[in-house]
């Protein structure tokens, strides 16, 4: 669990118990290989990453020990492994080990973070609207 709050996602990582900060260190390298195109920070306490400053993926430690990983438009990745959270268009998977998580699931669904877009950052401007976003694949 987190102790303190960290400015950078290594820090992030440093802080978590030895099992935790396994499965959130092979995350941060996994998310930033995938979305090398991608910027990542801390935002809101936990690691996000952003394309053109729109929030794309996140991974957060619960109470419970246990690594949720959530993909902000999700909901849209028709992918029965990913449970919807909160009330817009998010879903997440948790894992409480490392083994647990499937790479070639974890590749795919990063895959369609980047190509299945809802604008969250606009949402405030648009008073909790979202909208989808029409994505080139290059």
């Amino acid at each position: 669990m987190q102790k303190t709050t960290a400015t950078t996602i290594s820090e992030y990582n440093k802080l978590q118990t030895k099992s935790v900060k396994d499965t959130c260190s092979f995350l941060h390298l996994t998310i930033d290989k995938q979305l090398d195109k991608s910027e990542s920070k801390i935002w809101h306490g936990s690691p996000v990453w952003f394309i053109d400053d729109n929030p794309i993926v996140a991974y957060s430690v619960r109470k419970d020990g246990r690594v949720s990983v959530m993909f902000f438009s999700g909901q849209s990745f028709d992918e029965k492994d990913l449970m919807s959270e909160g009330k817009f268009k998010a879903a997440e998977i948790l894992y409480a080990d490392i083994k647990e998580i499937k790479i070639t699931h974890l590749k795919r669904w990063l895959k369609k973070a980047k190509e299945i877009q809802w604008d969250y950052k606009n949402i405030v401007k648009r008073k909790g609207v979202l909208k989808k976003l029409i994505i080139n694949k290059k």
